[in-house]
């Protein structure tokens, strides 16, 4: 943020029609210091603000020349800019404008996260170089936004960093337990990121959240189906069955066997709405066992894919989607399962797939 303060203190009291030995009598301070303020070679002391407003009849903010609305203005510009930059892949712009900004405006959170980021050598590497050269500064920017910021995502930055920090030292277990205090859906990606792309942690990361991904694109996906109200119960039938088809099909090959995650997730939901729904109980039996099927076919895929299998057993609390899905629909208090449990068909339906 630049001052105009020794302009404006000069502007002022040539106004008021003070000379300078006269204003500094009434600050009780020497002549030379006012005239070394009005040229911009020194501020005065924080003390003296309040007594030079009140001698002028302004505000301390019209003193030292802040313009709230012109500073926004200009933070916006620049944040724009720094977008812009960043699409067209000028990088050497897109550094010096932030880096000067950082100067121009200290106390502006936005600003500091994209410095902090530009600092750290990017959000996605590990340049461990830039964080040991830049560590003190990077950790006290980290300080500066945990104590003072407010917004959910900067904070959350600033605690990336720091773990970035700890592990570029040596302590990766603290870098770990700092992120388990990030919201579940940043924790993956940021534990990610930890790790150089060269490195069997990174590729860990990257697997699990990949499957983690599909199955919650897949969830919402579903459910965009589900409560479309421009929808019959029929049509939504009809397309959950269709997408789950195509990941089916795309399970198939080897390489993206893991795409059985997204059809069981379609068929789950399938078998839920139509549970909900009361549907004809033909259906929602046929619905079950579909799941099931799907299951096995991910619990198979794990038994050679140890990603997986760890994925499954944090998402379902068991090595066995299988034995949870049938104590499940065997003890739920669910009304509609209830009811389905007293159709000897479903039943059936349930001892068949047990282990």
């Amino acid at each position: 943020m630049e001052l105009n303060i020794g302009t404006n203190i000069k502007r002022l009291r040539q106004a008021k029609g003070i000379t300078q030995e006269q204003l500094a009598e009434l600050l009780s301070v020497s002549s030379a210091a006012v005239s070394k303020w009005e040229a911009r070679n020194t501020y005065p002391d924080i003390t003296l603000l309040y007594p030079l407003a009140s001698i002028f009849g302004v505000s301390v903010d019209e003193l030292i020349g802040y313009d709230e609305e012109k500073e926004k203005q200009d933070v916006e510009r620049i944040l724009a800019e720094y977008g812009k930059y960043s699409l067209s892949g000028e990088i050497q712009k897109r550094d010096r404008l932030i880096r000067d900004a950082r100067k121009r405006y200290p106390h502006d959170y936005r600003i500091m996260d994209l410095y902090l980021w530009e600092l750290a050598g990017g959000r996605a590497n590990n340049d461990p170089s830039a964080l040991f050269q830049n560590g003190d500064e990077l950790a006290g920017i980290c300080d500066c936004m945990l104590d003072g910021c407010t917004r959910d995502d900067l904070r959350a930055d600033a605690v990336t960093v720091k773990a970035k920090l700890l592990h570029a030292r040596g302590k990766t277990d603290e870098a770990l337990q700092l992120l388990s205090t990030l919201p579940a859906w940043q924790r993956p990606i940021a534990i990610e990121q930890l790790f150089t792309k060269d490195t069997p942690e990174f590729r860990y990361w990257n697997r699990r959240n990949c499957y983690g991904m599909l199955d919650v694109f897949s969830i919402k996906y579903a459910r965009m189906i589900r409560f479309d109200p421009s929808l019959s119960q029929s049509e939504k039938c009809v397309q959950l069955k269709n997408a789950a088809a195509l990941f089916s099909g795309i399970s198939e090959e080897p390489e993206t066997a893991f795409f059985c995650i997204a059809e069981l997730a379609i068929r789950v939901a399938l078998a839920e709405m139509l549970t909900a729904e009361n549907a004809g109980e033909k259906d929602v039996i046929s619905a079950y066992e579909e799941e099931f099927a799907a299951m096995r076919k991910m619990t198979a895929l794990a038994e050679t894919d140890e990603v997986l299998k760890e994925s499954i057993a944090s998402t379902y609390k068991t090595a066995s989607p299988v034995e949870y899905l049938i104590e499940r629909l065997s003890t739920s208090d669910y009304p509609p399962l209830v009811k389905l449990r007293e159709n000897p068909a479903f039943i059936q339906m349930i001892e068949q797939n047990k282990p």
